[in-house]
């Protein structure tokens, strides 16, 4: 077996296990604990997660060959859609014990399941709001560093810039995981995609975009610089 880090990203690595496929993994800031599943893998002393691009938009971003991942050790992240915790427990190791996750997810039902994973987590805040009412948590959210929305909604995109005007600082990176069936379901997905583009656009400067087929079919990632 062999870990290495990824060639273009911080915090995340590669697994390969002799005769397999190598695998995205991130180091447990949790050691011993899993959240959905995933395998744990031991290495030189350090237990790593494997990160399943099927469960994680993120994880299949980078393995679509997104340009970059802006989240870093130490990043402040508001993450909107949180659920039950899959990617956002990623994106928490990835941070370390120096950056802290805002996790703001509307159903209480994985929110129960969220606060199990926060509870080992001391950097992951979670948080039971409306992601189209950003004034609501305002008084516990600090300016962040990124903010990634993860939201099955029509209007994702003007939910992902309020809430990046209200929270997101200067130079700082937007991550939206747009879902085209949750916007429109007559249209072909990449027509939807480059609609909601150029509302982005006009606003922020794209970075790039991929689309997460065949991870993830209809839906995009895409990157912004505020």
């Amino acid at each position: 077996m062999r870990v290495e880090e990824h060639e273009s990203f911080e915090n995340i690595y590669w697994i390969e296990s002799e005769g397999k496929k190598r695998k995205l993994a991130t180091v447990n800031l949790a050691p011993g604990n899993k959240v959905y599943g995933e395998r744990l893998v031991k290495f030189r002393g350090t237990e790593y997660r494997c990160w399943d691009p099927y469960r994680s938009k993120i994880a299949a971003a980078v393995l679509r060959g997104i340009k970059d991942v802006p989240i870093k050790e130490g990043s402040r992240v508001l993450y909107l859609g949180a659920a039950s915790g899959t990617t956002a427990s990623h994106v928490s190791d990835i941070v370390g014990a120096k950056g802290i996750v805002y996790c703001i997810e509307i159903s209480s039902r994985p929110l129960r399941d969220l606060l199990v994973v926060c509870e080992n987590r001391p950097n992951m805040i979670p948080i039971l709001a409306d992601a189209t009412k950003v004034e609501v948590y305002r008084a516990m959210i600090e300016q962040v560093d990124i903010v990634y929305q993860d939201v099955a909604h029509p209007e994702q995109t003007e939910i992902a810039l309020e809430n990046s005007l209200a929270y997101l600082k200067e130079g700082g990176h937007l991550m939206v995981a747009l879902k085209a069936r949750s916007i429109d379901v007559t249209k072909e997905p990449r027509e939807i995609f480059q609609k909601e583009i150029e509302r982005l656009e006009r606003k922020m400067e794209i970075l790039d975009s991929k689309l997460l087929d065949p991870y993830e079919e209809d839906h995009a990632m895409i990157l912004l610089k505020k």
